[in-house]
């Protein structure tokens, strides 16, 4: 144990105690349309391609590395905890590539996508630290957009605001107003350390979970599943559709971003995992 009352999810050497399993959709909300069957823009036979194509997991340098396979495919997937929890605090240390659009699904289902992901969407009109309802509504919670800051040679070195001018995924008033305490993002700029590891602290209290996020030690995020006013979302009806796994995730590309939501060479990376459970 690092720190008192907290347990180690990682070994530092092998993916024990963690499952690969393939990207898959469901249910945009409980009781609500297949979100396959109600997007056209993805392929019919998505699934099976998905399953064909699973992300590929490995321990590097002593950290989890996650990356699509093959290489520049589109398609993703997750590595999830084979234990499950309720209440807890959960402290690691994330180091995505740029773009990367990764995230930490808390309260996730085993054989389904429902969950709540704290997004570590490192990639333009992106956001860090937010939430998005994976299946419990689809309602994206976040306290601002970001995008890439580029050097004269156009190689990006670091993150700023995202442009409204120039979005993909425009921030909105009502997406902060999702949230129940929240950072700026000059605030956020200033903690966030480009090319480097940086800290996350998530704690989740509740069946409609409180779930309060850090980032080097400043308060990012917190969103209230029991207050939370979003279209199609049903506190009840989530709280019963809600699972108790972690897990990490890679996520494919679609006709929004294509690759500039994964790049084909770019991996996440996590280390430091560990737990307390309260």
């Amino acid at each position: 144990m690092t720190e008192q009352g907290f347990e180690s999810l990682f070994d530092g050497s092998t993916l024990a105690g963690w499952e690969a399993i393939p990207r898959r959709y469901g249910r945009v909300y409980p009781g609500g349309p297949d979100l396959l069957a109600a997007s056209p823009e993805l392929p019919r036979d998505y699934q099976e391609r998905a399953d064909a194509n699973p992300a590929a997991w490995t321990v590097e340098d002593g950290a989890i590395v996650g990356r699509q396979q093959p290489e520049g495919s589109g398609y993703g997937g997750y590595l999830i905890s084979e234990r499950t929890f309720g209440d807890f605090e959960l402290r690691l240390e994330a180091n995505p590539d740029w773009p990367a659009d990764t995230g930490i699904m808390v309260r996730r289902s085993r054989d389904t996508w429902e969950g709540l992901q704290v997004l570590v969407d490192h990639r333009q009109s992106g956001s860090i630290g937010g939430f998005y309802g994976n299946g419990i509504g689809g309602f994206q919670a976040v306290p601002f957009a970001l995008d890439v800051q580029r050097d004269p040679s156009g190689a990006p070195v670091g993150l700023r605001a995202d442009d409204p001018s120039t979005s993909v995924e425009p921030f909105s008033a009502a997406k902060r107003a999702m949230l129940t305490r929240s950072a700026t993002v000059d605030e956020f700029l200033a903690v966030w350390r480009w090319g480097d590891w940086n800290e996350f602290r998530i704690r989740c209290i509740g069946a409609k979970p409180l779930t309060t996020v850090w980032i080097n030690d400043l308060l990012v995020a917190e969103i209230d599943l029991a207050r939370l006013f979003a279209p199609n979302y049903d506190a009840e009806a989530v709280a019963g559709a809600l699972g108790g796994h972690l897990a990490f995730e890679v996520h494919d590309n679609d006709p929004l971003l294509g690759p500039g939501r994964w790049a084909p060479s770019a991996r996440c990376r996590w280390r430091n995992i560990r737990v307390k459970e309260l």
